[in-house]
C-alpha cells in the first residue's frame, strides 16, 4: 500500500467514514428544523442586514475587537482559498462531477451549522473589561456545556483539549504555502530550487501582516477578500460564458453522477456513488468551514450586540464560498471537459483558464490564487491566537510570549515542510487528502458541543425574530 492509498484509506474510511457525511448531513438537517429554516426562511433578511447593512456593519454597535463586516471578511478570506480551486477541482477528480451536488447539499444545511456556532461562539464569548471580547469552542464548551448544561470539568475540559489540538494541527499540516509553491510551478515553470524562495517570501510577508494581531489581519482581510473574489468570479464567469453551450450538459452530469457511479472516462478512472458522497461532503466541510469550529473564532470578536447579527454573517460566509464560488470553479471544469483527463488540483483550474484566456491564463490564475490563499493564512491565524488566548488567558506573559512564537514561527514551519514536499516531489492529492483529516478530526468533537448547545441556539433565534423581526 503506497503512502497515498494509506491516507486515503485513513480519511475515507476512518475519518470521512461512510457514515460521517450522513451524520453531518443530519446534524445540519436537525440545526436547520430548530431555526425553523432560518437560512432558506429568512434568506431575504440574511441579505439585507448583512450586505445590505455594510457601512453599518464596518462600525459595530456592541463590545468586541474588530467591526462586524471585518469578522466576516477575515473569517470569509479564511475559508475561500485553497479549497474553492484547487480543492474543488480534487474532488470532481476523485468523486466524479456528482460531488458537486454533495457539495451544495452538504452547504445548504452547513448554514445552520455555522449560524449555529456562530451564535454560540458570540452568546458564550469572553468579554474583557477594556471592551475586547474573544470566543470560540473551548469557551462555550467551558461556559455553556460546563456552565449551563452542567457538565462535569473533566469531561468539557477533555473536549475543550482535543479540540484544540486537533483544529491547531492545520498549523503544521498546512498546504498554504505548499500550494503558493504549486501555484508558481504550475503557471510559471519555474524551478523547484525558485519555488522554494518564493514560498519562504510568501512566509515572510505572512508572518507581516500576522505580527500586528487581529485587528491588522481584518484590516487586511478587509481590502484583499472583495479584490480576491471580483477578480476570480470574473475569471470563471469568462470561462463559462464561452462554454455556455455546454452548461446544460454540465448540470445533467453533476445531477445524474450524484446517484449514479461516474464511469471511466478518459484519464479519469470512475468513482462510484459513495465516493462522490464522502467526497463531496468532504471538500465543503474543508472549503466552507461549516461545523469545523473556525469561524466563531473571528466572529466572537465582533462589535454586535446580538449572537443572532453575526450568526447571518455566517449564513452569507458559506452562501458566498460554496453555492457561489465552489459552483463557479467546478462549472469552468466540468464545462470545458478538464475534469475527463482525471487531473486534478490546481493543474485542472489552470488548463480551463488557459482554453479560454491563452498567456494570460497563468497571470489570472495565480494572483487570484495567491490573494485567495493568503486571507486564508493570516485568517487562520486569528483563530489560533484565540485559542492561545483561552489556554493562557490567566498568564499574559506567556500568552504573549506564545502569541509572538507563532506569528514568527509557524509560517516558516509551514513553508519548510512544503518546500521539502516541494523538493522531493510529493503529490498534490497527498496534502489535500491530508487537509480532508484535519478537516474532519474537529468537526467530531464539535458537533456534540453544538448539538448539546442546540436549544440555546434555538432560543436566540426564536426570540430574535419575536422581538427584531416580526413581520
Amino acid at each position: 500500500m503506497s503512502v497515498e492509498e494509506l491516507l486515503e484509506f485513513v480519511a475515507y474510511d476512518i475519518v470521512w467514514n461512510p457514515a460521517m457525511p450522513l451524520i453531518f448531513l443530519a446534524a445540519g438537517i436537525y440545526l436547520s428544523i430548530g431555526t425553523r429554516f432560518f437560512q432558506f426562511r429568512r434568506f431575504g433578511t440574511v441579505l439585507r442586514n448583512t450586505i445590505g447593512k455594510v457601512a453599518e456593519a464596518r462600525r459595530g454597535t456592541g463590545p468586541g475587537v474588530v467591526s462586524q463586516f471585518a469578522a466576516w471578511a477575515t473569517a470569509t478570506g479564511a475559508a475561500i482559498g485553497m479549497g474553492n480551486i484547487a480543492g474543488v477541482s480534487s474532488a470532481i477528480a476523485l468523486g466524479g462531477p456528482g460531488a458537486v451536488f454533495w457539495m451544495w447539499i452538504a452547504a445548504l444545511f452547513g448554514m445552520a451549522t455555522k449560524f449555529s456556532e456562530i451564535v454560540l461562539g458570540v452568546r458564550f464569548r469572553e468579554v474583557l473589561p477594556d471592551g475586547r471580547a474573544y470566543g470560540g469552542p473551548p469557551y462555550y464548551m467551558e461556559k455553556g456545556l460546563g456552565g449551563k448544561l452542567g457538565w462535569p470539568r473533566w469531561v468539557w475540559r477533555t473536549l475543550a483539549l482535543l479540540f484544540t489540538l486537533t483544529f491547531c494541527s492545520t498549523a503544521v499540516i498546512s498546504m498554504s504555502n505548499y500550494t503558493i509553491m504549486e501555484g508558481a510551478m504550475a503557471c510559471f515553470g519555474l524551478s523547484r530550487e525558485v519555488t522554494a524562495v518564493v514560498g519562504l517570501v510568501y512566509a515572510l510577508l505572512v508572518t507581516a501582516i500576522c505580527i500586528g494581531f487581529i485587528p491588522r489581519v481584518a484590516r487586511a482581510a478587509e481590502v484583499l477578500m472583495p479584490f480576491m473574489v471580483v477578480l476570480y468570479i470574473g475569471g470563471c464567469l469568462g470561462i463559462i460564458l464561452a462554454n455556455a453551450g455546454r452548461l446544460p450538459q454540465a448540470f445533467a452530469q453533476i445531477f445524474t453522477y450524484a446517484f449514479t457511479p461516474t464511469a471511466p472516462v478518459g484519464g479519469f478512472v470512475g468513482a462510484t456513488v459513495a465516493k462522490a458522497i464522502q467526497v463531496g461532503v468532504a471538500r465543503s466541510v474543508y472549503s466552507n468551514e461549516a461545523g469545523w469550529g473556525s469561524a466563531p473564532h473571528i466572529h466572537s470578536s465582533a462589535k454586535v450586540d446580538h449572537p443572532v447579527k453575526q450568526g447571518m454573517w455566517g449564513v452569507m460566509e458559506v452562501f458566498l464560498d460554496t453555492i457561489v464560488i465552489c459552483s463557479i470553479t467546478a462549472l469552468a471544469v466540468v464545462t470545458t471537459g478538464v475534469w475527463q483527463s482525471g487531473v486534478g488540483g490546481l493543474t485542472a483550474v489552470l488548463q480551463a483558464f488557459e482554453s479560454v484566456y491563452g498567456p494570460a491564463a497563468p497571470v489570472i490564475l495565480y494572483t487570484a490564487l495567491f490573494v485567495f490563499v493568503l486571507t486564508t493564512s493570516i485568517g487562520w491565524y486569528t483563530y489560533y491566537e484565540s485559542e492561545m488566548r483561552y489556554w493562557f488567558r490567566n498568564r499574559p506573559r506567556l500568552m504573549k510570549m506564545f502569541i509572538r512564537f507563532f506569528q514568527v514561527a509557524s509560517p516558516l514551519i509551514v513553508w519548510i515542510i512544503g518546500a521539502a514536499a516541494i523538493l522531493y516531489g510529493i503529490v498534490p492529492a497527498i496534502f489535500w487528502v491530508l487537509g480532508d483529516i484535519t478537516a474532519g478530526l474537529p468537526v467530531y468533537i464539535n458537533l456534540i458541543a453544538l448539538l448539546a448547545l442546540s436549544p440555546i441556539v434555538f432560543r436566540e433565534a426564536r426570540e430574535f425574530e419575536e422581538k427584531f423581526l416580526r413581520k
